[in-house]
């Protein structure tokens, strides 16, 4: 922790452009996920940290993540992820089982009727994603946004930045849609 009584002349404060694009960002960070859960909510039922761990489930071999695994997956703290979870089960979208291959641990194991609550709920996230972010940009402009997003990843989560390198990353595919290649994603 700094200490506030000592000079500030060497801190690494950011210009009047650098501050701009800053307070851009926060904004952005702060109002993107809140209108993609508003959404899903509204259309779904669905908040989107459950959609993406239905997402995440959806991409991983056999349905079915450990719950340590799926916690990382969706930036979401064991207690936080235990609960959606939990509503998940309930919705009878995800079943949770002991994990052999895994030690004692337990999975999460996307069902059936989970598979398709997120498939009748991506139609609806992609095209709010087109609406506020995909459409809205130039195509050299949204690649760069997003091989600045994977930089700041990379420092952030480093666990995530492989998935985000690769075409089938988690929380991404369900946006493609069916028999999409992913060359065409």
């Amino acid at each position: 922790m700094t200490d506030p009584t000592q000079p500030t002349a060497d801190v690494p404060w950011l210009d009047d452009d650098q501050l701009r694009d800053w307070k851009a960002l926060v904004g952005l960070l702060m109002t993107l996920p809140a209108a993609l859960d508003v959404q899903l909510k509204r259309d779904t039922g669905l908040n989107m940290f459950e959609y993406h761990v239905l997402a995440a489930l959806s991409e991983a071999p056999n349905g079915a993540l450990p719950m340590s695994e799926l916690a990382v997956l969706s930036r979401g703290s064991r207690s936080r992820l235990s609960h959606a979870v939990s509503r998940l089960e309930g919705a009878g979208w995800v079943d949770r089982r002991s994990c052999a291959e895994a030690g004692l641990r337990t999975a999460a194991h996307l069902t059936d009727a989970g598979r398709r609550k997120l498939e009748e709920s991506a139609p609806g996230h992609a095209r709010e994603a087109r609406r506020l972010v995909v459409d809205l940009l130039p195509p050299e402009e949204l690649s760069a946004l997003g091989r600045s997003a994977r930089a700041i990843v990379q420092l952030t989560a480093p666990e995530l930045s492989e998935r985000m390198a690769d075409d089938h990353s988690a929380c991404g595919e369900e946006l493609r849609g069916p028999g999409v290649s992913s060359a065409a994603g």
